[in-house]
């Protein structure tokens, strides 16, 4: 069995150095209310002022950026809920790589939307009754097509880790960094950047309580495999960590907390009215994480990384006014 080649820190150096020009490097944000609810200095990256409104841009465009010629005119192939759809789309059409992209049919309609406004070709799978890895893989095979997965994939993760670099660079210190968790990119990425950088700050990943598979995973040793958790978090409606997030994630993070749809909803509310900041659900998972361990959290920086704001406002405008 082949060994993975995981990515380092100097491959978030080198994806730094790649997506620059391309990527924002989004602002750090504060909130006097929110220091004072948590009691500690409270910074947020603020993610959700992405280009495409999320992090996942960072992995989409350093990946494509790695294409060998072949591969660019062929084109490549991905699967998303939304963001990573968006990203690559957007991506691939900045690189002038044609791209498929397979959303579940209920994926937020402004999700689908910009990724066909961004050039993709939006293929349509039902998320409970079909696998879209094997869907991906079938396009990828019978048309010559890159498959760049949403997470587990080197250059991707890389990507991502650029977010917790520019954190830790632009604020002075950082005791506890919240990370959103879906299928690891993001939280692997960030892993690499903190051990580099910030070797003592305590590194933790977040989940929807319905979908916890990477706490299972993190507390057991092993991928741990789930059927489609039904949650408002559509970024994280994951089935599994990946090969190669999982790895990273178990060696350097330092545990994987737990939420509930109710509480992101709160922190929905809380980015609403006291920073004026849309923040999807999944971007949400962090700031309602750190709310649980506000008394550990008591005197201490801490970092919290908005994944995104991508969501219907229709669906936004329920949320906060009705609730779940």
């Amino acid at each position: 069995m082949a060994v993975l080649e995981l990515p380092t820190y100097e491959s978030v150096i080198s994806a730094s150095e790649r997506i620059k020009g391309y990527a924002h490097r989004t602002p750090l944000m504060r909130s006097h209310a929110l220091d004072k609810a948590l009691g500690a200095e409270v910074l947020f990256k603020c993610e959700n002022l992405q280009r495409t409104g999320s992090f996942k841009f960072r992995g989409a465009f350093n990946a494509l950026s790695n294409l060998d010629e072949q591969h660019r005119r062929a084109g490549v192939v991905t699967y998303s809920s939304g963001n990573h759809a968006q990203a690559i789309a957007l991506s691939a059409s900045l690189l002038k790589i044609p791209a498929t992209i397979i959303m579940p049919h209920d994926a937020p309609a402004s999700k689908v939307a910009a990724t066909k406004n961004y050039g993709g070709n939006v293929v349509i799978y039902n998320r409970y009754k079909e696998d879209r890895e094997l869907i991906a893989r079938g396009l990828a095979e019978d048309h010559g097509l890159k498959l760049i997965p949403p997470y587990d994939n080197p250059e991707v993760i890389a990507g991502q880790g650029t977010a917790a670099k520019e954190f830790f660079e632009d604020a002075d210190q950082i005791d506890y960094l919240f990370v959103s968790l879906g299928g690891g990119g993001l939280l692997a990425g960030s892993a690499l950047s903190a051990r580099a950088l910030a070797p003592e700050c305590k590194l933790y990943g977040v989940e929807p309580e319905a979908g916890n598979d990477g706490q299972r995973s993190f507390r057991s040793g092993a991928i741990v495999y789930i059927d489609t958790p039904r949650t408002i978090a559509d970024g994280a409606q994951t089935q599994h960590l990946g090969e190669y997030t999982f790895p990273i994630i178990h060696s350097y993070v330092d545990d994987i907390l737990t939420v509930k749809d109710e509480q992101l909803v709160d922190c929905m509310r809380l980015f609403a009215s006291r920073m004026k900041l849309v923040v999807e659900p999944t971007g949400c998972l962090g700031l309602a994480a750190s709310y649980d361990m506000r008394t550990l959290v008591q005197g201490k920086r801490i970092g919290v990384i908005i994944s995104g704001g991508n969501i219907d406002l229709d669906r936004y405008g329920t949320l906060l006014v009705q609730g779940l």
